[in-house]
């Protein structure tokens, strides 16, 4: 009996503790955004894709940050693992919003659509995964 009174009582201290920070979530309810939102790139060329169609991109790319102010970090490289798992995927660009708000901007803002059709001829796979940043 005292297990579970004192179960009962940390139970109802985190569950208090999370309502006071913020973190209890109601029904229905989006999570609380707790870092910036990460969206990752992965691109995969067509064989056959030349250098300067490449660089082509990458300088696209690289120009959004001046052109999409919703954009508050980027980065980009390519490839240089020696596991040999990166099933032909050469380039990642890490685009980072403040939230979810800056990418929803982002993706249907006319320097990335112009961008998308630069890029979309010579792809042959991408991959994207978004994310909230956590500690």
């Amino acid at each position: 009996m005292k297990r579970w009174l004192l179960g009962g009582l940390v139970v109802a201290t985190i569950a208090v503790g999370a309502v006071r920070l913020g973190l209890a979530q109601k029904p229905g309810e989006a999570k609380p955004n707790l870092g910036k939102l990460r969206h990752i790139v992965l691109f995969k060329f067509k064989d056959g894709t030349g250098a300067q169609d490449i660089k082509k991109i990458e300088d696209s790319f690289r120009s959004l940050p001046s052109k999409v102010p919703q954009i508050v970090d980027f980065e980009w490289g390519t490839d240089v693992s020696v596991e040999n798992l990166s099933q032909g995927f050469t380039h990642c660009f890490v685009v980072t919003f403040q939230d979810a708000e800056g990418r929803a901007a982002y993706l249907p803002h006319p320097a990335h659509q112009e961008f998308v059709e630069l890029m979309r001829p010579h792809l042959d796979k991408v991959l994207v995964i978004d994310y909230v940043a956590q500690e």
